[in-house]
């Protein structure tokens, strides 16, 4: 479990150019995970001046540990698949913009994007992929143990856990349904929630409770992880006897939720409940020329298949607004 992240820069790639403030791109995408990575594969094979700003290449694959559900590859992990994807944009010639983040949009006919390092990119289109950021607990030891024994998809990293014990933090929707599928295969799920009782869905606990290697922790908090090379331990919090113990076991799965990298579109874009990007079947927002793809948007499964193929249609989209909508 212990995944080597050190993901090479996109830097002094002969491939890659400095984005020009002087030019006007056909498209700017913005994100560096599966949806930008692929629409930059497609608006480049269809002839479309591009620049691609990331914050760091891969997004959240690069901090999976094992891929099991991706065409192709029986197993492969968040680094490599990554590296993949990085090498089918490096066919291309294009402008690119990397450590940096969008900071505002400001519409017109041109869109002008201003970015965190003082520049800005001016475009006819623009491709928002800039996913989602998992909530984190912020305790001694997370950080550090991730990919060797810390996760944040169950889908993704759960199979890595069969026969093992882990906990789940978190007893919403996203934390009930990784217990359930980490019930199946670990030989001890212990779910954490802070409150006293479960906020999923019935039907969802009614599933989980039909699991007799679940073990509930209601009303308690982990405090710390630890472990040197892997998760050996956590420290448990009981928060109505001010107490603390600690639970041996090998993995910690993190399910309070995800926010969505859209504080950068308050003034240009409605967002939904969830801070997410409304689309519609062809990756356009409310906005002319300005679309969306991948774990950013209102889209319902948030799987890395489903973002590639969403920013392959938002090119293909993109390309159609910029050769007959555009003036």
């Amino acid at each position: 479990m212990n995944i080597n992240l050190n993901i090479s820069s996109f830097v002094n790639e002969p491939n890659f150019n400095s984005i020009s403030p002087d030019k006007i791109y056909d498209t700017l995408i913005i994100g560096g995970g599966p949806a930008g990575l692929t629409a930059a594969v497609y608006c480049m094979r269809k002839g479309m001046k591009t620049a691609l700003v990331l914050k760091k290449a891969g997004g959240q694959v690069a901090e999976t540990a094992s891929i099991e559900n991706y065409p192709g590859y029986s197993y492969i992990d968040g680094n490599d698949l990554t590296l993949k994807f990085r090498e089918q944009v490096m066919q291309f010639g294009i402008d690119y913009a990397e450590n940096v983040s969008a900071e505002r949009i400001i519409q017109g006919n041109v869109k002008k994007t201003l970015l965190d390092n003082g520049s800005a990119v001016s475009s006819k289109s623009i491709i928002i992929a800039t996913g989602k950021k998992w909530k984190k607990l912020n305790i001694p030891g997370e950080e550090r143990l991730i990919n060797r024994g810390v996760a944040y998809c169950s889908i993704c990293d759960g199979p890595l856990f069969a026969g093992k014990k882990v906990a789940v933090a978190g007893g919403g929707n996203s934390g009930v349904q990784a217990a359930i599928d980490l019930a199946k295969i670990a030989s001890v799920v212990y779910l954490i929630q802070h409150r006293d009782r479960l906020k999923a869905d019935e039907i969802l606990v009614n599933s989980l409770k039909k699991f007799s290697n679940v073990e509930y922790l209601l009303g308690h908090e982990i405090r710390e992880i630890h472990g040197e090379k892997e998760v050996e331990k956590i420290t448990v919090e009981n928060l109505s006897g001010n107490s603390s113990f600690e639970i041996p076991l090998n993995g910690v799965f993190v399910e309070i939720g995800m926010i969505p990298n859209t504080g950068f579109l308050n003034d240009v874009l409605k967002l939904n409940a969830f801070n997410e990007i409304p689309v519609d079947h062809l990756c356009r927002t409310e906005a002319a020329g300005v679309f969306a793809a991948g774990d950013v948007t209102d889209v319902r499964y948030k799987q890395i298949i489903v973002a590639a193929g969403e920013g392959a249609k938002a090119a293909l989209s993109a390309y159609d607004y910029i050769n007959f909508e555009f003036v």
